[in-house]
């Protein structure tokens, strides 16, 4: 009988969390989501959504920092795997709704996620689930964690975009709450509306 750690949708461990937001840990260094992507915790009462935010990878021990060799990571993989032993991959996820009793909520949950509880990366149903309105807009916007909200929105609507969500009715939607969001600043949106992958 498979335990949970066996299955293969979990890859990483909340390591630090808050009402706001959680920092997690992935199982391996090289295995992490990219930015904007949309992962979930899981909890007894409800699944938590979070939008990653910052990824860094670095030592596992303290004042110990990668050293250069100026070779390829193939060469060091075959020659000396023991360096990529003391790395880890950290990463951060602003929490911008839950589900819960199967609906979905675009605020902050009663609690936060559980220290050591498992990561793992959105299915493309709760993708459809999570996209189906652009409520999470205004959670992502009165974040005080990001460090640029243009850039996690357009990183946003490229997953969104990936996962075929994003039409032309739900695009004229989502710049119009943005616009809202940033008190119409037409120089801004111009910008942002050039930066929308196609």
């Amino acid at each position: 009988m498979k335990t949970m750690i066996d299955k293969p949708h979990f890859f990483a461990e909340v390591i630090e969390s808050s009402l706001q937001g959680f920092t997690a840990q992935s199982w391996q260094w090289d295995t992490f989501p990219e930015f904007g992507s949309l992962v979930t915790v899981t909890t007894k009462k409800r699944t938590l959504f979070g939008v990653v935010d910052t990824i860094s990878t670095g030592s596992i021990e303290p004042g110990r920092y990668p050293f250069t060799y100026q070779k390829t990571e193939e060469e060091l993989l075959t020659e000396q795997p023991q360096i990529f032993e003391f790395l880890k991959t950290s990463f951060s996820c602003i929490i911008l709704g839950f589900s819960e009793h199967e609906i979905m909520l675009y605020h902050r949950a009663p609690e936060p996620p559980k220290i050591h509880a498992f990561v793992s990366l959105a299915t493309p149903i709760e993708y459809k689930r999570f996209f189906a309105c652009h409520n999470y807009l205004h959670v992502l916007a009165s974040s005080q964690h990001t460090e640029s909200l243009d850039e996690l929105m357009l990183a946003l609507l490229r997953n969104a975009h990936q996962q075929k969500l994003l039409d032309h009715a739900k695009l004229e939607s989502f710049i119009e709450i943005y616009s809202l969001l940033i008190g119409n600043d037409y120089r801004r949106l111009k910008l942002f509306i050039q930066r929308i992958p196609a």
